[in-house]
């Protein structure tokens, strides 16, 4: 199912033109460039569907960070966001001055110009803006329950007569009650057992008062949650109940990305299903290893202990082969031409690892069983593992990036000793980051949260991964 997810996701951004353009890079940054500029000399300077001056600028830096034209075009942005903002509020277009300001702001314009236009709009929007009558529609959205789902909902009226006149009491006193019947809601998913929503709401919660008196007791009641379902998820661990623990952890990690404690069990999830790759390998039952191995490969693909039990079937294998000494010369030579002849295809089809049975690998491992010292062997080991290395570059230069994942799998699997892995690693990873960015300027923020958990488990430690994890975890706030 989570692979599904991935690819479904992988395909509706490859759809929306994201960077991961088949062109070669110079050529598509050049493009975004001058379709940037023609975006903001026409005033589209952002745009939900990634058109925008914004969001073309920054799909062009993303793909070359090196060059400037990018950065200067998005401070270019920023400024005239900031003049449209100025020219709305002169002709009391209210919502589309705060719209220009906030990009303005997101942009990085000074600080101190941003605060006088904000000061400014506020001062003119509450002398138009009826706030009795923003006041009244608030209480009567409350009143009926609708607390939420748009700008005429009743906390988002709360908040826009606060921004307004922020010592209104009847707003303050409005949005603490509608609140607290939001954290309500919070309490009867965390009854369900479903912890996602609970911590949607209560993020939700503290974006609109992070000082609410309910909240601390709020997300202490989540913590709980938390725990009890890692104390589940544990004891199902131990009992060897490994698709329900995993469950357990999982449901974890979407409620709280960051938790340690629940990624560290599906971690040992997928070490155990590894490990019980390798003894059934051993027992040469190889389609239960491969089923097994393919249970980890989706929780952490690249753990120690999902190469190892690769390594382990692939060594169970060549045992078995070495048992069938029945092979005449002829007979075995014949089988490793075809076995190199089948890997040479899988590998013009980008098969490497994928699928069991038949791709380049396995072809590969099968063509050493039978004749580890063959010449014609050995240089088919070198030419794919040099295929391989320059598959990666290839692709990750290009920006497709999910074939580049794949490449740098396959590597790892042939090499898992190479010194250049770790810096390959860090590489996809600041790819993933650039890309996510991207689709997070355009809204698009369940990709992001998808390139995020992908650079994690690429490098943890990559530069810029933190912030960027920040930014997607306020919009998966924002946007529940």
């Amino acid at each position: 199912m989570g692979v599904a997810v991935v690819l479904i996701a992988v395909a509706l951004v490859a759809y929306r033109q994201p960077l991961t353009g088949w062109l070669w890079p110079e050529t598509r940054v050049q493009r975004l460039l001058d379709e940037a500029e023609s975006a903001l000399r026409e005033g589209r300077l952002s745009a939900t569907d990634g058109r925008g001056a914004r969001q073309l600028f920054e799909a062009a830096q993303a793909l070359d960070t090196d060059r400037t034209e990018a950065r200067s075009g998005l401070m270019r942005v920023a400024e005239a966001a900031l003049a449209q903002a100025q020219r709305a509020l002169g002709e009391e277009r209210f919502a589309d001055a705060r719209s220009a300001l906030a990009l303005a702001r997101e942009l990085q314009v000074p600080r101190a110009q941003a605060d006088r236009l904000a000061e400014a709009l506020r001062r003119r929007e509450a002398e138009m803006v009826g706030l009795d009558d923003l006041l009244k529609w608030a209480q009567q959205a409350h009143a009926a329950a609708r607390l939420e789902g748009g700008p005429d909902a009743a906390l988002p009226l709360y908040q826009r007569v606060l921004s307004l006149q922020p010592d209104r009491v009847e707003a303050l006193e409005g949005r603490e009650d509608a609140l607290s019947d939001l954290l309500q809601q919070a309490g009867a998913a965390l009854a369900k057992g479903d912890l996602v929503d609970a911590a949607a709401i209560i993020a939700r919660v503290r974006g609109y008062d992070a000082g609410h008196i309910e909240l601390p007791d709020a997300q202490a009641g989540l913590g709980r949650s938390i725990e009890q379902r890692l104390t589940r998820a544990a004891a199902d661990l131990r009992r060897q109940r490994l698709d329900a623990a995993l469950a357990g952890y999982q449901a974890v990690l979407d409620a709280a990305p960051d938790n340690a404690v629940a990624r560290q069990g599906s971690e040992q999830v997928a070490t155990i299903y590894a490990e019980r790759a390798g003894r059934l390998a051993a027992d040469q039952r190889f389609s239960a290893a491969q089923a097994s191995l393919e249970k980890a490969r989706v929780i952490a693909p690249r753990s120690v202990a999902v190469i190892e039990a690769e390594q382990r079937i692939a060594r169970a294998r060549q045992a078995l082969a070495r048992q069938d000494s029945g092979l005449s010369a002829g007979e075995r030579s014949r089988r490793v031409q075809s076995l190199l002849a089948a890997m040479g295809r899988a590998e013009t089809q980008g098969n490497w690892l994928t699928p069991p049975g038949e791709s380049a690998f396995d072809q590969l491992r099968a063509a050493q069983a039978l004749a580890p010292d063959d010449a014609a062997v050995k240089r088919a080991a070198a030419r794919l593992l040099a295929a391989i290395e320059r598959c990666f570059e290839d692709e990750l230069r290009s920006n497709r990036i999910r074939r580049a994942q794949t490449c740098l799998d396959a590597w790892q699997t042939l090499r898992p000793d190479a010194s250049a892995l770790r810096d390959a690693h860090q590489r996809l990873a600041l790819k993933w980051v650039a890309v996510g960015d991207e689709r997070l300027g355009a809204g698009d923020v369940a990709f992001a949260a998808l390139a995020l958990r992908e650079a994690q488990m690429l490098a943890a430690d990559a530069p810029g991964l933190a912030d960027f994890a920040q930014r997607v975890r306020t919009a998966q706030a924002g946007g529940d």
